[in-house]
């Protein structure tokens, strides 16, 4: 059974898909505090043309990927945390949550086969409101991280998640300890908040970091279900 960070209620219907596309668009300014956004931008509504026409690189259980750098659209985008995850929405996608060994085994092949520095993830760590008191998700940066794009709740940083044969977070970084290690705070008082995947940038192989959100990245986009049904309910006859 899958750890959630809240308790959500699956369901097929296209009311509840659009009740709750319709709960992002008219609640902007609660999107943006949720994602701790300074610059006080919200979660963006999908295109159904560029869903319609989105690239499709690979596919897993479904689901369709493409790595920003090889869509003609996006190839010169360096984008901070949220920016990546809203050019992701226009699409019917978001950044990618990598909940298994075979997923992760995949955007690593990409990274390596296409020497991507770093990629962007909807990795992020509940510490913005909402998240206070929350007992279950301490100590933070073991128990506090979870996917945005399905808040599906990420298993614990410090030991091999289950189902994996190893642990994606690296075992080093600039603090030259395990990760995730919230470096930058010590800098400048900037939090890493958001997960990224870095390619060998501390010597460590292709390795999950926390990262400060403000940093500008590539990313990997993957199909998001909520977006999709929404934009089949309101475009009848779409192709997607």
């Amino acid at each position: 059974m899958k750890l959630t960070l809240f308790t959500l209620t699956a369901c097929c219907c296209v009311a509840i898909t659009l009740a709750a596309i319709s709960e992002v668009k008219n609640n902007n300014a609660k999107a943006a505090a949720g994602n701790g956004d300074p610059k006080g931008r919200f979660l963006t509504l999908p295109v159904p043309q560029k869903c319609s026409s989105r690239a499709k690189q690979f596919n897993y259980k479904g689901h369709n990927y493409f790595y920003s750098g090889e869509v003609p659209a996006l190839a010169n985008k360096r984008v901070d945390w949220l920016e990546a995850r809203n050019l992701c929405r226009e699409y019917c996608m978001d950044a990618v949550s990598i909940e298994t060994q075979e997923e992760n085994n995949l955007i690593f092949k990409l990274i390596q086969e296409k020497d991507v520095p770093y990629i962007w993830t909807s990795g992020r760590l509940c510490d913005f409101n909402g998240c206070e008191g929350r007992k279950d998700l301490l100590p933070k940066n073991v128990n506090g991280w979870f996917w945005s794009a399905n808040l599906e709740k990420i298993q614990p940083t410090n030991r091999q998640p289950i189902g994996f044969s190893y642990n994606p977070w690296s075992q080093t970084g600039h603090k030259k300890v395990p990760q995730p290690d919230n470096a930058e705070f010590d800098i400048n008082q900037t939090s890493e908040s958001c997960l990224s995947v870095l390619n060998n940038v501390y010597n460590d192989g292709i390795a999950w970091h926390d990262v400060a959100c403000y940093h500008e990245k590539p990313f990997i986009c993957e199909d998001s279900d909520e977006l999709l049904n929404y934009v089949a309910a309101t475009n009848p006859g779409i192709r997607l």
